[in-house]
């Protein structure tokens, strides 16, 4: 205890941590929104500009931006990503 205050390691997944019953795949939406925000932010693309290059409707990237991301699949904010110059690559690892 630290000044009165349990400290707890988190296991890197705080929707996990939660006890939320779809803890990886909103861990992943949010990774891929973080990528897509970042790609926007580097090349200094507003949300018209990037929703161009993307190929998607403006409230698509501002959802993104505002991190309203459940109704994205996981292949469309890939899709996304890709078309913002960011590659996804997956991997696996044992337990």
């Amino acid at each position: 205890m630290i000044n009165g205050l349990e400290v707890v390691r988190g296991s890197g997944n705080v929707f996990a941590d939660f006890g939320d019953p779809d803890a990886d795949r909103k861990l992943m939406k949010a990774d891929l929104a973080a990528q897509i925000i970042g790609a926007l932010d580097d090349q200094k693309l507003t949300v018209r500009q990037g929703a161009k290059m993307a190929g998607v409707d403006p409230a698509d990237i501002q959802r993104i931006r505002n991190a309203d991301v459940m109704r994205f699949s996981i292949d469309r904010l890939i899709k996304i990503s890709n078309r913002l110059g960011r590659k996804v690559e997956l991997r696996f690892a044992a337990e």
